[in-house]
Order: C-alpha cells, then sequence, then structure tokens
C-alpha cells in the first residue's frame, strides 16, 4: 500500500493556505528597497543609497520559553513581534537601520490560521522598526513538536555607514549611561519565569492584587522596539555606545560595549524598579546582583554618551516618546558594580 506525504503528517495544502493568509501582512511591511517581483526562492532588496561605504550588520535570534505562555494562552498575536525586537534591537546597537527581516515557524501539525497570527505580530514588528518582511520558512515536522508547540525565530539585516558604526572603542572612563525603560520583561528569563508562575492558564488569567493585572497579560507583553529612537538619537547626538539588555541583563550586556580597562556603576536607586520585576525577586529569593543579572529590571536599553550630551540625548529621546533614567557612569576597571 503506497503512503502519502499526507499520511506522514505533512499536508501541503496546509501549507499553501498559510501562505496564502500570510500575504496580506507581509505587504504590509513593504518599503521602497523591496523587490517583490523578481524570484521567489529568495527575497530581494536593494541597498539604499547615499553611504560611501555600506555595511551590513545582521543578527539572529528567537523568543524562547515564553513561547510556552503564548501557546497555553493560544494568543499568537504578539510573540512575533518579540521575534522581531530581539533582532532589530541588537543590531540598532551598532547604528545600523533595519533593511529587512525573515522568518521561521516550526510546528508539528501546521494550523494556517495560527501561523497567521504569528505572522501579523511579525509584520507588526517589522512596521515598528522600519524592517521589511520579505520571506521566510514555514515547517510542518510531525513527530517533532508535541501537542500544539511550536517555534518561531528570525533573522535581521540593516546597513550603517563604517564611519557611523557605533562599537564602543571611544567610551572613556567619566562618561555617562542612560537607561530606556522596557515594556516589561522582554523575551529573556522565562525559564526562570515559568518557574515561579506555573502554567496554569487559568490561574494566570486571574487578577493578582500584588502585581496590580492578571499575570499572562503582563507575561505576555511584547518586547519594546527601540529603533525609531535610536536612530533619530544618534542623527542628533554622539552616541559612543549601546546595549540591548537580553539575557543576562545589566551584568552580561553593559560590559560588552566597554574598551578593556572599563567598567560603570550603577544607581539602581535612579529609577522605579517595575513591579513585576520585584515580585519575581522576591518568590526566586535571588540577591540583587543575581536579580540584574537574569532580567532587564524595567531596562531595555542603556546607551553611553559623553556628560556634556546627557541633557540634549535625554531631550531627544523623550521626544520620540523614551522614558529614561541616568543609570550610572563609567569608571576605570572592569565589570559592574551596582549599589
Amino acid at each position: 500500500m503506497a503512503i502519502s506525504y499526507k499520511d506522514s503528517g505533512v499536508d501541503v495544502e496546509r501549507g499553501y493556505e498559510a501562505v496564502r493568509l500570510m500575504k496580506e501582512h507581509v505587504k504590509s511591511t513593504y518599503t521602497e528597497g523591496v523587490l517583490g517581483d523578481i524570484g521567489s526562492f529568495g527575497g530581494f532588496f536593494a541597498m539604499p543609497k547615499g553611504m560611501k561605504e555600506p555595511v551590513l550588520v545582521a543578527g539572529t535570534d528567537g523568543v524562547g520559553t515564553k513561547l510556552k505562555y503564548a501557546i497555553i494562552s493560544e494568543k499568537y498575536n504578539t510573540i512575533g513581534i518579540d521575534a522581531v525586537a530581539m533582532c532589530v534591537n541588537d543590531i540598532v546597537c551598532q547604528g545600523a537601520k533595519p533593511l529587512f527581516f525573515l522568518d521561521y515557524f516550526a510546528s508539528g501539525k501546521l494550523d494556517p490560521a495560527q501561523v497567521a497570527e504569528v505572522v501579523s505580530g511579525v509584520a507588526e514588528g517589522c512596521r515598528q522598526s522600519g524592517a521589511a518582511l520579505i520571506g521566510g520558512e514555514t515547517a510542518e515536522m510531525p513527530g517533532f513538536y508535541p501537542g500544539g508547540d511550536f517555534d518561531v525565530a528570525g533573522f535581521a539585516v540593516g546597513v550603517v555607514d563604517k564611519k557611523k558604526i557605533i562599537n564602543g572603542s571611544n567610551i572613556k572612563s567619566g562618561d555617562v549611561l542612560i537607561g530606556l525603560r522596557s515594556s516589561g520583561i522582554h523575551s529573556n528569563g522565562y525559564s526562570l519565569v515559568r518557574k515561579l508562575w506555573g502554567e496554569d492558564v487559568e490561574d494566570l488569567k486571574k487578577y493578582d492584587a500584588d502585581l496590580g493585572a492578571a499575570p499572562l497579560d503582563v507575561l505576555l507583553t511584547p518586547t519594546k522596539i527601540y529603533v525609531k529612537s535610536i536612530l533619530a538619537l544618534i542623527d542628533k547626538v554622539k552616541v559612543k555606545g549601546i546595549a540591548h539588555i537580553t539575557g543576562g541583563g545589566f551584568i552580561e550586556n553593559i560590559p560588552r560595549i566597554f574598551p578593556e580597562g572599563i567598567g560603570c556603576r550603577i544607581d539602581t536607586k535612579s529609577y522605579e524598579v517595575p513591579q513585576i520585576f520585584k515580585l519575581m525577586a522576591k518568590k526566586a529569593k535571588i540577591t540583587k546582583q543575581q536579580a540584574y543579572n537574569t532580567f532587564n529590571m524595567g531596562i531595555g536599553m542603556v546607551v553611553c554618551v559623553a556628560k556634556k550630551d546627557v541633557d540634549a540625548a535625554i531631550a531627544q529621546l523623550e521626544s520620540t516618546g523614551e522614558s529614561c533614567a541616568v543609570l550610572g557612569k563609567t569608571v576605570k576597571g572592569s565589570g559592574v558594580i551596582l549599589k
């Protein structure tokens, strides 16, 4: 007896339907660089003009176990924003303007409506960052992902003129670190988050007086995309370095932008830490150092500027809707000192 591909668990018709449902979302992200009428096996994008030495900057990332909360709640329209944010927030740290994005979605059994909802979030993230969604992959892998589980990841490419690359090389002692508020936990630390809050969807939907909200609403808040604010900032102010506060929190990410022999002092009382982080630290019984080495603690991006440029930087960031705090300054030494 013959065994078809469909018999093995892969239904190509579901794939065709998913693509059909995605098209509207994908087209909503197109920018002038998209060459949508050329080819079908690869996405085409024309390099922007006006740069003397254009340099491509690429980043790839996933959403991690935050996906579990999207799956158990059957709320799929925000997780794609996270996938885009994790990539574009990384590449803008080098001063790169995102050009395009590609996504990857894989599940055990393809649900076209589910895929389309996830991609609607990807498209929203692309619109927020100015990137065009020019392609991707939708994989049906029976027997590999159990139940309704799926994975989503992405890949972003941006461009910056070589002379304008931001790499932290000219940071020196006495420079100032400005923090941009996060929208919440973003997309890191969720393996610990899930230990603390569990996965009972009914409990997660109940109002939590300590949190001031239903936990699920807080846990699924999408990652903030800082691209347009950062690009506007570096057009007005000399920015020496930018750190995206992701896995490893303050402790791991801020020193990545410093040259040898430079560290920093952070005043943790310089801003109000959101309640979710206080509750998680309390529930987990972790130290301040551990908390700041796991979560973003309410700060999603850190920019480093000279002392003379602080006021101008804050004014510019606030003009684009960012909430900022002067976190501390750079010092001779290494690592992050919390006080």
